[in-house]
């Protein structure tokens, strides 16, 4: 360890102080969101010259005139403060939380402030506060605040601890001189985090860009945070979805989205864990293509070229801000390692079937469609050098690769099929049948990227100009000289031109469809962009390589290296913001697009249609237990905590039952006072419904959620082959070093 100079470890030091004070100064979590009467959503009334909103009796209307957005608030006290004016009673503000009203306070018109406490024993998804106009006497809203007795969330906290994390890590490992790098890889690690901070650079404001499905997986994150507290591991029941009712989760994979989940554990708020997620994201993403790249080819500046160019590929832009597709997203990170994985299985080093493994593992734990694009790839691909995989034994890797796939996801998989095909669910909605409404015009495949239209998809310059590279080298110039690895960066040229033509309105879908094998599968993908991720990872291989190894380009190589790089750094530039606003809208309010959109307002929580039982449509859902005949039954309680829920009843005569307001998925199990089981059947709107005993005698039935012996089977099968590995590895990683040592 080299001796760090006083004078630098005082600097550093200092630095390192200076900033995280900087960041605490700016913490707003405890910071009350206050709104002037103007700021809230108001379908009817007034704004007078101090920017109150005015409700007068003449608007001949009652019910609803104020409400605030929907937050996602943690559990704890808050307090809430009312500055008005009522000429009559019995106007109300209330507090309501998906769709049940939780509290409510009497505006008494003699007083002109309001305050009052409430605690939330649960996060709550969905609160909001609304003004409930009696319809008598003038009512002006002057001011609401809304305070934490602690605070809204923890992410200036968060933001000072991965701060001082990596101070410290610097200091020690660079500073410190114990981390020995060779000065190459420096500057390799230095592009990949900077092209992955880059590509988050438009996450960077304060309030969060809302994307077609990102409700959707705020949902799950929040879902998954909720099914951790629960006791679920693996989380297969999102327990507050669909207000309380409870959502499957297995349907859509979700691994990677237990870092969200464990950062709002940690009471980060949801929009800071959603763009951390987005953040290592691009990270992976760049240590994908560089990993994959690097292990085809020698050249750093096809390497480092590969990394920038998949990074800031405009499709990854749009699925990020446009779509808000996060399950897409992360599939992409992996596409590299399946390519690379499969070039080592059938030509290159065959040891390094591995990549293949965790290319298609990650793919699967992302997006299922795009495991289902993977999976077609494989097999396509070992058809077409099938004698080559028999000739040099090679089926042995594939076998490998196969095996230990299956037994590491086999956690996943298991429910997955189960729920599936358990003939309860709802399935329709996933079948879109307009396919080759939705294809790309092929002149934005030149383009760069815009938010403002959602239907736009690219492939950008850049890799426009890897498909060129790879057509010089690979078609243009004379066979001699050409290798094995030639011949596959052809074949990925071939496929991904095909893929991009498939996305085009040149694609004679439309004709296709009156097949039913070709419609099964159109209306399954849903949308022939879909093919345009793998289609660009196919040009990235084809064109990084074949750069370094083409004769015609080799004295312009530096040329396009500059001129590609800065073709996809264009795409950073054309990606929109919001200037029209500034963080705050004054001086006076906090509801801001920082600090208010930090608790997910205006974006909200959303579960679709599909993977609900089948009948649980919105007016169908209910937070209360359901009884056949009120004269007949009487509930005195009902609790429900997670998946756990527990009812007393008291029937008085048979042939009666009560429905609880749960989704009746599968492994959900019912058990009266005595521990004796409980036959469940299906309710009305999917909710699980029990058969009362009718002897007068108050009863109590307990109701909760379990994995069935095979899928605890397949979760053990996964950890063990998981835990294995780590063995293997750990064993061959200590045995090189007594090697280097001896």
């Amino acid at each position: 360890m080299r001796e760090i100079p006083m004078k630098t470890r005082i600097v550093y030091i200092a630095s390192v102080c200076f900033i995280t004070l900087l960041l605490w100064l700016g913490n707003e979590g405890s910071s009350a969101l206050v709104y002037l009467g103007s700021e809230l959503q108001h379908p009817v009334g007034s704004i007078d010259s101090e920017y109150a909103l005015v409700i007068r009796e003449n608007v001949a209307v009652n019910g609803i005139v104020a409400y605030t957005p929907e937050y996602v608030l943690n559990k704890g006290s808050y307090s809430i403060l009312l500055d008005y004016a009522a000429q009559e009673a019995d106007s109300v503000l209330e507090l309501w939380e998906q769709g049940r009203k939780v509290a409510a306070w009497t505006l008494d018109p003699y007083r002109t402030q309001l305050s009052a406490d409430f605690t939330l024993s649960s996060d709550a998804q969905q609160i909001k506060l609304q003004v409930n106009y009696s319809g008598r006497g003038a009512l002006t809203i002057k001011e609401l605040s809304l305070r934490p007795h602690t605070m809204f969330y923890s992410d200036t906290f968060f933001m000072m601890a991965v701060f001082l994390l990596c101070s410290f890590l610097v200091w020690r490992y660079l500073i410190g001189g114990r981390l020995s790098l060779r000065q190459e890889q420096i500057v390799d690690y230095a592009v990949i985090l900077g092209v992955a901070l880059l590509a988050t650079t438009p996450m960077m404001q304060t309030y969060l860009y809302n994307g077609d499905d990102l409700c959707y997986h705020l949902a799950r994150i929040e879902g998954l945070k909720d099914g951790i507290l629960d006791g679920q591991i693996p989380v297969n029941i999102l327990p507050e979805g669909l207000q309380g009712n409870g959502y499957l989760n297995t349907m859509y994979p979700y691994l990677f989205l237990y870092i969200g989940a464990l950062l709002r554990i940690l009471r980060v708020s949801l929009a800071l864990s959603y763009k951390c997620l987005i953040f290592l994201a691009n990270l992976g993403t760049a240590v994908s293509a560089y990993v994959a790249v690097k292990s085809m080819c020698a050249s750093r500046r096809s390497v480092i070229l590969a990394v920038v160019l998949y990074t800031l590929m405009p499709y990854r832009f749009t699925n990020i801000f446009s779509r808000g597709d996060l399950g897409e997203t992360l599939a992409l990170i992996f596409w590299p390692l399946i390519i690379a994985g499969l070039y080592h299985i059938i030509m290159g080093d065959r040891r390094r079937w591995y990549y293949l493994v965790i290319g298609l593992s990650g793919v699967l734990q992302s997006h299922i469609l795009s495991a289902a694009f993977a999976a077609a790839f494989c097999v396509i691909t070992a058809l077409v050098y099938c004698v080559r995989i028999v000739r040099g034994r090679r089926y042995v890797e594939i076998g490998k690769a196969a095996g230990i796939f299956l037994l590491l996801n086999v956690w996943y998989l298991a429910p997955f099929l189960f729920y599936y095909f358990s003939g309860k669910l709802c399935t329709d909605v996933l079948r879109w049948s307009g396919y080759f409404e939705q294809s790309v015009n092929p002149s934005n495949f030149t383009q760069s990227i815009s938010l403002f239209n959602k239907q736009y998809f690219s492939l950008g310059l850049a890799l426009l100009g890897c498909v060129g590279i790879a057509f010089v080298r690979l078609v243009c110039e004379k066979e001699k000289g050409k290798t094995q690895t030639d011949g596959f960066l052809r074949y990925l040229l071939v496929i991904g031109c095909l893929m991009a033509y498939m996305t085009t309105g040149y694609f004679p879908s439309r004709a296709l469809l009156v097949s039913g094998l070709f419609k099964s599968i159109a209306t399954m993908i849903q949308f022939p962009w879909r093919f345009l991720g793998p289609a660009c990872a196919c040009f990235l291989f084809a064109g990084t390589v074949s750069l370094e190894e083409s004769g015609v380009l080799k004295p312009f190589r530096n040329h396009i290296f500059t001129l590609l790089i800065g073709l996809n750094l264009l795409v950073i530039l054309s990606v929109p913001t919001d200037n029209s606003h500034m963080p705050y809208d004054n001086v006076d309010a906090a509801a801001s697009k920082g600090h208010e959109s930090k608790l997910v307002a205006n974006i909200g929580l959303f579960y679709p249609y599909e993977w609900r039982i089948d009948g649980a449509v919105e007016d169908k859902l209910t937070g209360s237990v359901v009884i056949l005949d009120p004269n007949e039954i009487t509930v005195s309680d009902y609790e429900r905590k997670g998946t756990k829920s527990s009812v007393t009843y008291t029937a008085y005569a048979d042939g009666g039952y009560i429905e609880l307001p749960v989704q009746n998925y599968p492994g959900y199990r019912a058990v009266d006072e005595n521990g004796k089981k409980l036959s469940i059947e299906q309710g009305e709107g999917g909710r699980i419904r029990l058969a009362v005993q009718g002897d007068g005698v108050p009863h109590t039935i307990r109701v909760r959620y379990g994995q069935g012996p095979a899928l605890i089977l397949a979760d053990l099968v996964s950890a063990l082959t998981l835990g294995a590995l780590g063995v293997l590895l750990w064993r061959k990683k200590t045995k090189s070093r007594r090697e280097i040592a001896s």
